[in-house]
């Protein structure tokens, strides 16, 4: 079989997946949104868990059509267990058992001042006001028991706070601490009175469902912002990584 060009590899966008069909739905309009703004790169999707197709389904598959270099970019926000562990295992797994297979994975796509306007702008179209010294910001992610994972998310809550009145603390879905409620409760005893939520995260799924839940019980009358998604800034940071990565595979080679 005749090798396809390495100029432009494929551009596999690797999302954490979810049984929510919300979630890859939107992971794939984002793929859209990326082939739209990237000069005819052949963009195509994989999923750790939960969702189709695999990642080794997805390689397996490009290797079968000839190519030979494929840039895997994380749709992941920072550093915890999916990044270090299980999708560099997944592609050591894929390229032991198709050697001619070479795989490029990128950096995650967070933390990036991009994705952290798109947030605030999210934020913002829920009529939060973030001049509003009343106002007592969550800033949620999913949380990891990898504490420099979460360090990030509360980095950019006090960076959010020092820039602005409002009040501004990091929450988490799962694993770390604090919870919604208690970050709700920790902004009351601060001052704050009217509350938003805002979403460190790409998608739609349980986890943003549970945690407007909480808020909701939390803070009756709060306002959830919608997670990142296909917004076009967030498919530049999936193109920087891909050339990024791209350019430091062919320095290397």
């Amino acid at each position: 079989m005749t090798s396809v060009p390495a100029a432009h590899p494929p551009l596999l966008i690797v999302a954490h997946g979810s049984r929510d069909p919300r979630s890859a739905a939107t992971v794939r309009a984002l793929a859209e949104v990326v082939r739209g703004r990237g000069e005819g790169r052949d963009v195509r999707v994989a999923f750790l868990d939960l969702s189709d197709p695999s990642v080794g389904d997805a390689l397996t598959a490009l290797h079968a059509e000839g190519h030979r270099h494929v840039v895997a970019v994380p749709l992941l926000l920072g550093h915890a267990y999916h990044a270090r562990v299980d999708l560099p295992a997944l592609v050591d797994e894929v390229t032991a058992r198709l050697p001619r297979l070479s795989v490029t994975v990128s950096d995650v796509l967070g933390p990036d001042p991009l994705l952290e306007d798109v947030t605030r702008d999210r934020l913002a179209q829920t009529g939060a006001d973030l001049d509003d010294p009343e106002l007592g910001v969550v800033l949620t992610a999913v949380g990891s028991s990898h504490a420099p994972a979460n360090d990030v998310v509360a980095r950019i809550a006090r960076s959010w706070e020092g820039a602005t009145a409002a009040r501004v603390t990091a929450a988490f879905a799962s694993t770390a601490r604090p919870d919604v409620p208690a970050a709700v409760a920790k902004l009351r005893a601060r001052g704050a009175r009217r509350f938003a939520v805002a979403a460190w995260f790409f998608a739609p799924g349980l986890l943003p469902d549970r945690i407007a839940e909480l808020a909701a019980q939390s803070a009756p009358g709060c306002v959830v912002a919608a997670p990142l998604g296909t917004d076009p800034r967030v498919a530049d940071v999936v193109l920087d990584r891909y050339v990024e990565a791209r350019a430091a595979a062919t320095r290397t080679a």
